[in-house]
Order: structure tokens, then C-alpha cells, then sequence
């Protein structure tokens, strides 16, 4: 479960944001505040994955807020306020969304601060090997079929550039998706999945095994482009 809280004191902003956080799986809600202190207040003995914050609030307002958190969770911004923009990235915040703002550009916000999240596991967990962290699992949307998809990276076998959309393969199902494969390798941990074709990146966890410019993902067949040989090789030559 992905945890949130949402602090704004406008209730058609709360409104909002809960009914788009309905609309995808594993979100819950932890907390409405409806000014700073009241956060401040409920962070002092709990914890969050994601803030939604407004900036323009009584008492104190937004960005002055999260100067005091010593340990704040991922912050996205939702205001009427444009201009605050640079402050806010200077925040460390993981996105900044201008109301009224559109389901989709939500989506992208969320995932953008669950892929965030991730990465400061991995930051904390460094004296770890590096070798298939198969035990931290990043979660991410991708839209498909009209519907937003929740995807765990511990569940896919690899991706498929397909003309202007993508196939993702997963252990149980197939969703098509009008990502781009691009997009996919910049989200995707690189430490468990490598791009090996113009149109492929698989899951190295996955690979069954390796044979001159093919790999194999169970029955799957996945080419080897010849711009990417030296980056499979390296996985079994130990370099």
C-alpha cells in the first residue's frame, strides 16, 4: 500500500484528489489536514509515502512547512500558484501540479513520486550487493485498455517497443500500453533490467539463458541488437 495524506484548506481540493487516488489500486488514504499545523502535528507520530501539500495556506504556509520536516515523505504540490515553481523543485519536491489539473497529469505526478521513493530505498540500502535486489519492489501506472494499471517491477519479463505503443509482459498477462519503450528505460531500475534491442528491455532476473544473439525468457526468444551485445556480454564475462 502506497500511503498518502493530503493538506490543503480547500475541501473541494481534498475532494479532488481523493477521488483520483480512488481510481488507483493501492493508494490509501492516511490523513486530511486543512492547514500546516494540524500536518505537523499528525508527522510528528505518523508517516506518510506521499504529501499532497498546498502552498497558499493560514497559519503557515506550504513550502514554510517543509522547510521544518527533518524527514519529510515525497511531496507533490498542488496549487493555483504557478509561479512558485522553482522553489518548489528546490524543495526536493517530486512534481508541482498547477490546478485544475487533469487525471492523467496525476498519474504522472504519482508515479513520478513512487519512482522517487524507490530510488531513496536503494540510496539507504547502498552497502547492499548490487546483484538483483529482487527484494525491493518499485510500483508504477501505465494506461492500457482505457484503464490505469498498476505494474511491480517484480512482475515483468520484459518490454516490447510495438510502433508508437509498447507491449509489457508480465508473468500473468500482457498489457499494451502507448508509453514509450524510452520512457520505460528511464523509470525502470537499472539494476534489474537492461535494454538489449531497439525495441526490448528485459528483466535480468528473468533470463533463462543466453545464446549468440538471442535470450531467452522461458520459451520467449528476445533478439540482441549489435549496438547492445557489449552491455549482455558484461552480465556473464564478469566484467
Amino acid at each position: 500500500m502506497i500511503r498518502y495524506m493530503i493538506v490543503d484548506d480547500e475541501p473541494l481540493a481534498h475532494e479532488l484528489i481523493e477521488e483520483f487516488c480512488s481510481m488507483l489500486p493501492h493508494l490509501e488514504l492516511q490523513k486530511n489536514c486543512y492547514d500546516a499545523m494540524e500536518a505537523m502535528q499528525f508527522l510528528n507520530s505518523s508517516s506518510v509515502d506521499i504529501m499532497f501539500l498546498d502552498i497558499n495556506m493560514p497559519k503557515l504556509k506550504g513550502f514554510d512547512f517543509l522547510r521544518t520536516l527533518t524527514k519529510a515523505p515525497r511531496v507533490i504540490v498542488t496549487t493555483a500558484y504557478k509561479e512558485f515553481a522553482l522553489e518548489g523543485y528546490e524543495l526536493n519536491i517530486a512534481d508541482y501540479l498547477v490546478k485544475p489539473f487533469s487525471f492523467e497529469r496525476f498519474v504522472k505526478a504519482v508515479n513520478k513520486a513512487m519512482e522517487n521513493t524507490s530510488k531513496t530505498s536503494q540510496d539507504n540500502n547502498s552497502t547492499k550487493p548490487e546483484t538483483f535486489k529482487s527484494d525491493e519492489n518499485m510500483r508504477f501506472f501505465v494506461k492500457g485498455d482505457k484503464k490505469y494499471h498498476q505494474i511491480s517491477t517484480n512482475n515483468i519479463l520484459y518490454v516490447e517497443a510495438y510502433g508508437n505503443y509498447i507491449k509489457l509482459f508480465l508473468n500473468d498477462q500482457m498489457i499494451l500500453s502507448n508509453e514509450k519503450i524510452s520512457h520505460l528505460e528511464e523509470i525502470l531500475p537499472s539494476y534489474n533490467f537492461l535494454r538489449v534491442h531497439k525495441s526490448f528491455i528485459v528483466a535480468l532476473d528473468k533470463i533463462s539463458t543466453i545464446e549468440g544473439n538471442r535470450i531467452f525468457i522461458g520459451k520467449r526468444e528476445i533478439p540482441i541488437g549489435q549496438t547492445y551485445k557489449n552491455s549482455v556480454v558484461k552480465l556473464y564475462a564478469g566484467k
